[in-house]
């Protein structure tokens, strides 16, 4: 028998462990303890037990780089690795290839790391949210321009308020690309001076709305500059986006309702305001005559002739001063509201067909294109003093005239 050093018997049992088909793939299951991952290398090493014993391990980075979890001490877990030999030690590990939750997934897992994480930073803490602006003069809308959800909030924002200017920041919304495009246009969106920013998409399955659980997301959102409404998916649908946000909307149509008000309704309020002001300035007038009226009786009583003179002088001059800086803001406030009437009815439809325009309808629904109409199609043509019948008896496609 031959007598054989350290390294040559690490050496061969190495080997031996290498050659058994049995330790080449195993799979295993143990509680994570004395885990480290060396910041240079990005290699894991830890150790795996139970209740009686443990094995080291160890994970290297290009293993380690593709788990969508982050592994930690008490974590329970399922490992795939091969059992090998650490021969400057001489003691056995297993150099794992893959571990996974035990008893839940690994996709669930790195979820609530990522929520967790992001409390941690203050995220989802209520106090930096911001309130909407009650009256927006820009809106800005993130989402995909060939989607439905972009329909919706353009048809809504255009009813409730037609006057508000509207800017699109087209972006993916789901694929290994779509976190990256969604951070980029809440960015450029916060820095091109809109008041507010309509984030979201229609509905889809968990892998669709994962761009909106990313962290590159919730970072964009946590660092705008403008208040943010999140609007994924459906109502049942919420995401960490919807957290982050300033304002969660159940979908996109109610996001368009949350960021403006009805621009009737803001009639109504600067009809009621002006009500208000009137009788505000009646009472103030009526009182400051009364004041002046109780003054000049006391005059009367207790001044020679001269001083009343005086007294009544000053009288008349204060209350045509008062008068005339009344009518002044009264008149004031009637050429505001005017204004605010004269653009109420530049987007009134019925001025748009006193200029001229015509709407065309085939079967109660609006004509938007040529070629979704057929031949012998009837017409109705509404204009601003009636309507005409027609029907269509040629259609010309493309700009022809």
């Amino acid at each position: 028998m031959s007598i054989l050093s350290v390294s040559q018997l690490n050496r061969y049992v190495a080997f031996r462990l290498h050659e058994d088909d049995r330790l080449r793939m195993v799979l295993v299951r143990g509680e994570i303890a004395n885990f480290t991952r060396n910041f240079r290398s990005g290699h894991c090493y830890f150790s795996i037990r139970d209740e009686e014993a443990s094995v080291r391990a160890v994970m290297f980075r290009s293993h380690a780089d593709r788990l969508p979890f982050q592994p930690e001490n008490g974590m329970h877990i399922i490992l795939q690795g091969a059992v090998t030999l650490y021969e400057r030690d001489g003691a056995y590990q297993i150099n794992v290839t893959d571990m996974q939750p035990d008893g839940v997934g690994a996709q669930a897992l790195a979820l609530q790391q990522r929520r967790e994480k992001l409390a941690k930073l203050g995220y989802f803490d209520p106090a930096r949210k911001r309130p909407l602006p009650p009256l927006p003069q820009k809106i800005g809308i993130v989402t995909s321009r060939s989607g439905a959800a972009l329909h919706d909030m353009l048809q809504i924002l255009e009813r409730r308020c037609p006057i508000v200017q509207v800017c699109i920041y087209p972006a993916l919304v789901q694929g290994d690309a779509a976190p990256e495009s969604i951070a980029n246009a809440l960015k450029i969106a916060g820095s091109d001076h809109c008041d507010v920013i309509l984030m979201g998409r229609g509905g889809g399955s968990n892998e669709d709305l994962s761009a909106f659980q990313s962290e590159t997301v919730a970072k964009a959102i946590f660092d705008s500059p403008v208040p943010v409404i999140s609007a994924v998916g459906h109502e049942t649908d919420h995401c960490i986006a919807d957290e982050v946000a300033d304002q969660r909307a159940p979908t996109p149509s109610a996001a368009a309702e949350l960021a403006v008000p009805e621009l009737s309704a803001l009639q109504n309020a600067v009809s009621v305001q002006m009500q208000r002001i009137d009788r505000a300035f009646s009472a103030i007038y009526e009182n400051k005559a009364h004041s002046l009226q109780t003054l000049r009786q006391k005059l009367i009583q207790v001044s020679p002739e001269g001083r009343l003179q005086l007294l009544a002088a000053e009288y008349t001059a204060l209350t045509g001063r008062f008068r005339r800086a009344a009518g002044q803001y009264l008149q004031q406030q009637e050429d505001s509201l005017q204004m605010q009437l004269a653009k109420l009815e530049a987007f009134s439809p019925v001025a748009i067909l006193q200029r001229g325009y015509a709407l065309v309808y085939h079967e109660n629904s609006l004509v938007r294109r040529a070629d979704s109409l057929q031949a012998g199609d009837p017409l109705t043509i509404p204009l601003a003093n009636g309507s005409v019948t027609a029907a269509v008896t040629e259609i010309r496609k493309g700009t022809e005239a």
